[in-house]
């Protein structure tokens, strides 16, 4: 198993987040740190974009890859880091997202592994239960819903299922999934996704799983009730990081 850290330089909201100095060291550094107590050092590659990242990545004692800055997502990142190394098709690679500093170890051997023995999945993934309303509500947390085989049906900002004659969804009656944005993939479904169009339902939900969905691949949900905080997106968010870590605010 491998595990590739896509690191994109040129956030929209934070640039150079990558490098925002958590407890004294870049916030790279900690998804580092989590990836490497689920995998071997030598099996974990940070995927960046930028001479900035990769110095980073080098002072740290990491293993940095340069790739194109035109990548339209972490996974297109992820499959030239898999072409460059030439690994084979049924190797398995997990994606860790880059501003995911809190993610538990755990986590990430739990998806790899989960994909590793079955045979049937093209894809991995992750979910935990939802227990508020709000959350339900927020169109910012995606939802998820799987088959009775541990199979994504399908994912949605909205609420699915919709509970039909109930005012607002009740998480006591129906386990409401959240879905973790962690993946892992075989090498050759890297290949076949990254060469696939985007689906119309993808663009509609802005979520870049649902190509996977639309085109017939399988993901396989392990349902986990470790489930890491949110990752940083906003200045808000890393100042909550940075309390977590014992930095301050």
């Amino acid at each position: 198993m491998k595990i590739v850290i896509p690191a994109r330089y040129a956030s929209t909201r934070l640039p150079g987040k990558p490098l925002a100095d958590i407890a004294g060291k870049p916030m790279i550094a900690h998804v580092w740190d989590r990836a490497c107590e689920a995998a071997p050092m030598a099996d974990v590659y940070i995927a960046a974009d930028d001479d900035r990242i990769l110095k980073a990545v080098k002072a740290f004692g990491g293993q940095g890859v340069m790739t194109r800055a035109d990548h339209a997502s972490g996974t297109d990142r992820i499959a030239e880091v898999a072409d460059t190394f030439g690994w084979a098709d049924d190797e398995i690679v997990v994606n860790v997202q880059g501003d995911e500093p809190l993610i538990p170890s755990a986590l990430i051997a739990l998806v790899g592994e989960g994909l590793a023995a079955d045979g049937r999945a093209d894809m991995a993934t992750a979910s935990t239960r939802i227990t508020s309303t709000d959350d339900v509500l927020n169109p910012n947390i995606v939802k998820v819903v799987s088959d009775v085989f541990g199979y994504a049906r399908y994912f949605s900002r909205s609420v699915i299922p919709y509970m039909r004659g109930a005012d607002v969804p009740d998480v006591n009656k129906y386990a409401y999934q959240r879905h973790i944005g962690i993946y892992a993939y075989k090498v050759d479904t890297l290949k076949r996704l990254t060469a696939l169009n985007p689906a119309e339902v993808e663009e509609i939900e802005a979520l870049e799983q649902l190509r996977a969905l639309h085109h017939g691949l399988t993901i396989r949900v392990a349902e986990t009730s470790e489930a890491p905080p949110h990752g940083v997106d906003t200045e808000a968010d890393l100042v909550a990081v940075r309390s977590l870590l014992g930095a301050g605010a």
